[in-house]
């Protein structure tokens, strides 16, 4: 049994447009690494190696919440500390605090020889998110546990099902260098919705869900419509619209808030479109002063690894 593990944990787009808070995928060529070892002293202590400031008290870091959820389940005669190579910003829309609750349960389930199953973990995991979000969601923390397209069918009890994904489908997805916390993207949202903008939604998911199934390219494009949340959050966004247009324009399939924003992502049949989606989205942000980073990416089909 190993007393050392490091690995990489994918940044995630969640919503997925018409999925709000039930549908999400992971990223390869984005996310964070941790590196977990055992201590003879019990308890968890957090070590932040990047630029980005987290907070350090363990009742209010995603990871250390998700990881005294497990340890309260398991009782070792052990403790962890947790170096955090965070390379995801926080409160950027591609699951920052996700990948940070994913990758520390998953990785001190390895350490401890797997006594939990991926469901122990997300519903471990779900406890840190908690923290960020003020709400406990799975749309993040389940797609980058599993890899792959993931449904979270309920929350309470847990039901997650992991639906297939499209070889030739990549994300592109852009990230102006702007905050927003998502406690506050939730705050905005309306209470009560219309039920033709409803049915509108509940045809697009399931028509969505269906064209992954069929690898049906032209459907996921016709799917790929958020009737419900996008025309609130989009406001919070500079500069959205020109970047949806761009990114439509340049032949992506459909483009949407990633998460709670301010992230915009893109999925495209194929590299070459999805870089050239790429190419648009930056002419975009280059044109005004705002700082962006920009991610070409396949589906990421396994999710958290060690490295």
């Amino acid at each position: 049994m190993k007393d050392e593990v490091r690995v990489f944990s994918p940044g995630t787009v969640s919503n997925v447009a018409c999925g709000f808070d039930i549908l999400g995928f992971p990223l390869e060529s984005v996310g964070d690494e941790m590196v977990v070892r055992k201590t003879n002293e019990k308890g968890i202590k957090i070590n932040n190696l990047s630029e980005h400031k987290l907070p350090l008290d363990i009742s209010k870091n995603v990871a250390s919440v998700s990881a005294l959820a497990l340890i309260d389940s398991l009782k070792p005669d052990c403790g962890f500390e947790i170096d955090i190579i965070k390379k995801i910003k926080p409160g950027s829309g591609i699951g920052s605090s996700g990948s940070s609750a994913a990758g520390c349960v998953f990785a001190i389930n390895k350490l401890m020889d797997e006594p939990f199953t991926i469901s122990d973990l997300i519903k471990f995991a779900m406890k840190g998110e908690l923290i960020s979000s003020v709400s406990e969601h799975a749309d993040n923390i389940a797609p980058a546990l599993l890899g792959g397209f993931v449904l979270v069918k309920s929350i309470s009890p847990l039901e997650i099902i992991k639906i297939p994904s499209p070889d030739d489908l990549y994300c592109t997805v852009v990230h102006p260098q702007i905050e927003l916390k998502t406690s506050y993207s939730r705050s905005i949202l309306p209470n009560d919705i219309s039920l033709i903008d409803a049915t509108k939604q509940i045809a697009n998911f399931g028509s969505l869900i269906h064209s992954l199934h069929v690898s049906d390219y032209d459907l996921i494009k016709t799917s790929l419509n958020d009737h419900l949340i996008e025309k609130h959050r989009s406001k919070l966004i500079p500069n959205f619209h020109e970047v949806k247009s761009a990114a439509l324009n340049s032949r992506a399939l459909g483009c949407s808030i990633s998460g709670s924003g301010p992230s915009i992502f893109a999925l495209s049949q194929g590299i070459d479109i999805a870089e050239a989606v790429g190419e648009s989205m930056k002419k975009v942000y280059n044109e005004t002063e705002i700082e962006f980073s920009t991610y070409v990416s396949k589906i990421n089909d396994k999710g958290v690894k060690i490295i």
